[in-house]
C-alpha cells in the first residue's frame, strides 16, 4: 500500500473522530438544555397555579407567558442567536426592576397599610375573632394543650358525642384517631401531637390565652379558647355578618356598612377594625398635596432635599477637583503617597462613617465640641439649622474622594499640547482653568454629576445613620424631622411611627421617582452642548 493511500486512511480517521466527538458535545449540549428548560417549565408551572390559587390572574399569565417565550427561544438550536443573550437581562429587569416599579405604582393607588392588609374576608374573620363572649351555659371540655409542627394546638373532648377533636388557629376543629385517656378520661397522648406539661403550659400562658380554634369550617363566629389549657370554653363572636346585605351587626344592633374605602362603618361614624385593602385612587396623592398635617412637612422636606441635593454635589465636587488641580503636579513630591490618603474616607462604608461622626457630634460628650472647640456646647444634632450643617459637612467627607478620582481621571485625559498652546498664547492659570480645563473637564464629568445629584437625592443611609431625620418637627403627626430628605420620609411614612401607611409611602415614592426623571432627564439634554466642546 503506498504511502498516500495510508495519508487519506489516516485523515478520514481523524474526520470521523472529530465529527463523532463533536455530534457527541452536541447531543449532551441538547439534553442538558432540555433538562433545564424542564426544571424551568416545571417551577413555572408551579408558580401558575399558586398564583390561581392566590387570585392573582394576572401574576398567573406573566409567569406562564415569560416561561412559554423563554422556551421557544431557547428550544430551537439555531434560531434566535440575539435572543438567547438578550433574554436573561431582560427577564431580571423585568422582575428587579420594572416589576418593582409596577407594583409600587399599584400600592400607591391603594389604602394597603396598618389596619387594612388583608381581604374583606380576612377582615371579617379579625373583626368576629376580636369580639367575643363566652356562650352561657354551655358544656366544659375537657383539654389539653399540644404542639405540632411548630403550631400551637388544642385537643378537645366533645362532651356530647365524646369524640376527641383537635384543631389550631387557622384549622378547625376536626375528629382524630389514635388518642390514650388517663383514668380520669382526660387526654394523655395523641400521634403526632405533644402534649405540653403543665410547667411549660404556665410559662406560655399568654400565648395559650390568645389561642381561639374554629369549632368548624363554615362558621367563623364561634370558637373554643382555653386558660387553664384542661378546660376550655365555647365563645361566640357579638358581631354578625350578613352576606346578603354586606353589613355587620353587633349584640347592639348597631349595623355597620361598607364604606367603600376598606372599612365597616356604622352611621355615627365608628369604623370597626382591620379593615381591608382596596384601590382608593389618587387620594394619596391627594393627601400628600393637600392635607394640611401630610402637605406642609412633605413641601419642607422636598425643598430641604433639594437644597441638600445641590449642596452636595457642588461642595464635594469642587473640594474634590480643587484637590485634583493640586496633586496634579507631577513635580511634586510624595504625589502618589498624597493620593491614597485622600481616598481614605472613600475605603470606609458610608453608614459606619455616619456612625462615628454622630458620635463625634455629640453636644456634651463629642470628640468636636469637647476637644476641638475647647468645651463648646454647640447643638450640632440637635438645632435645625446645625444638625443641616452636620449632614452637609459629613457628606462632604464622605463625596469627595469620588470626585477627586473622577476629576484625576478627567484632567489627566486633556491633551497636554492644548495646554501648552495656552500657555503660549499667554494665557493665566485662572483663565486656563476657566476657559480651558472646565469646559473639558464638564464633558465626561456632566453625566457623573447628574447621577451624583440622583444619588445624594435619595442618600438614606446618611441621614439615617447619622441624624434619624430629626429634629422632629413639632406641628405633624407624622414622624418626620428637620434634616429628613424624600426617601428618608418615606420610610418613616411605611414602616416606623403609630400607623404604617404604605399606600401614602407608595405615592411619595412615585413623585420622587417623577421628579428624579425629568431632573435627570432635562441634565442630560443640557449636556449634549458640552459634546460641541470636543
Amino acid at each position: 500500500m503506498s504511502s498516500s493511500s495510508t495519508t487519506d486512511h489516516e485523515a478520514r480517521d481523524k474526520r470521523v473522530a472529530a465529527a463523532s466527538g463533536k455530534y457527541s458535545g452536541s447531543l449532551w449540549a441538547w439534553i442538558i438544555k432540555i433538562a433545564l428548560l424542564g426544571v424551568l417549565d416545571a417551577i413555572a408551572v408551579y408558580g401558575v397555579m399558586t398564583a390561581i390559587a392566590h387570585g392573582s390572574t394576572m401574576m398567573a399569565i406573566g409567569i406562564g407567558a415569560i416561561a412559554v417565550i423563554i422556551t421557544l427561544i431557547y428550544l430551537p438550536p439555531n434560531r434566535m442567536l440575539p435572543g438567547k443573550y438578550l433574554t436573561p437581562g431582560i427577564v431580571f429587569m423585568l422582575i428587579f426592576s420594572v416589576g418593582v416599579m409596577a407594583y409600587t405604582i399599584y400600592v400607591g393607588f391603594t389604602n394597603y397599610g396598618d389596619g387594612h392588609n388583608g381581604s374583606r374576608s380576612d377582615a371579617i374573620a379579625a373583626i368576629q375573632r376580636s369580639n367575643q363572649e363566652r356562650v352561657p351555659n354551655a358544656p366544659v371540655y375537657d383539654s389539653a394543650v399540644a404542639e405540632k409542627d411548630g403550631i400551637l394546638a388544642l385537643i378537645v373532648i366533645d362532651p356530647e358525642t365524646k369524640k376527641v377533636q383537635a384543631g389550631t388557629s387557622e384549622k378547625a376543629l376536626e375528629s382524630v384517631a389514635g388518642a390514650e385517656l388517663t383514668s380520669l378520661g382526660k387526654i394523655k397522648t395523641l400521634p403526632g401531637y405533644r402534649i405540653l406539661p403543665f410547667s411549660e403550659v404556665s410559662q406560655r400562658s399568654d400565648e395559650i390565652s390568645s389561642l381561639q380554634i374554629p369549632v368548624s369550617e363554615d362558621s367563623s363566629a364561634e370558637f373554643i379558647r382555653t386558660t387553664t389549657g384542661s378546660q376550655a370554653f365555647k365563645f361566640t363572636s357579638t358581631m354578625t355578618y350578613d352576606k346578603k346585605t354586606d353589613t355587620m351587626t353587633d349584640k347592639k344592633g348597631t349595623v355597620y356598612k361598607d364604606n367603600g374605602h376598606g372599612n365597616f362603618v356604622s352611621a355615627s361614624g365608628k369604623a370597626l377594625e382591620p379593615g381591608w385593602k382596596v384601590t382608593v385612587g389618587f387620594e394619596n396623592f391627594k393627601k400628600a398635596l393637600t392635607d394640611h398635617d401630610v402637605r406642609g412637612p412633605f413641601l419642607r422636606v422636598t425643598a430641604w432635599t433639594f437644597i441638600f441635593a445641590v449642596l452636595s454635589v457642588l461642595t464635594t465636587f469642587a473640594l474634590g477637583l480643587a484637590l485634583a488641580l493640586l496633586f496634579n503636579d507631577t513635580s511634586m513630591k510624595g504625589q502618589k503617597v498624597y493620593r491614597i490618603l485622600m481616598l481614605l474616607p472613600y475605603a470606609f462604608p458610608g453608614f459606619l462613617s455616619a456612625l462615628v461622626w454622630s458620635g463625634m457630634f455629640n453636644q456634651e460628650f463629642g470628640f468636636i465640641n469637647q476637644v476641638l472647640l475647647g468645651g463648646a456646647a454647640i447643638p450640632w444634632l440637635t438645632d435645625p439649622w446645625v444638625a443641616k450643617a452636620a449632614v452637609l459637612i459629613v457628606n462632604l467627607w464622605l463625596g469627595f474622594p469620588y470626585m477627586f478620582i473622577v476629576s484625576t481621571g478627567a484632567l489627566q485625559s486633556i491633551p497636554s499640547d492644548i495646554l501648552e498652546a495656552s500657555r503660549i498664547d499667554g494665557a493665566g492659570t485662572w483663565k486656563t482653568f476657566t476657559k480651558i480645563k472646565l469646559p473639558l473637564l464638564m464633558v465626561p464629568l456632566a453625566p457623573l454629576l447628574i447621577s451624583s445629584f440622583a444619588f445624594n437625592f435619595n442618600n438614606f443611609t446618611l441621614i439615617y445613620m447619622l441624624t434619624l431625620g430629626g429634629p422632629r418637627f413639632t406641628d405633624t403627626s407624622l414622624d418626620v424631622g428637620a434634616t429628613d430628605i424624600l426617601i428618608s420620609m418615606v420610610y418613616k411614612v411605611a414602616f416606623s411611627g403609630a400607623g404604617r401607611d404604605y399606600g401614602l409611602a407608595s405615592a411619595f415614592s412615585v413623585i420622587i421617582f417623577i421628579i428624579v426623571g425629568v431632573i435627570s432627564w432635562l441634565g442630560f439634554r443640557q449636556t449634549k452642548a458640552l459634546e460641541e466642546v470636543n
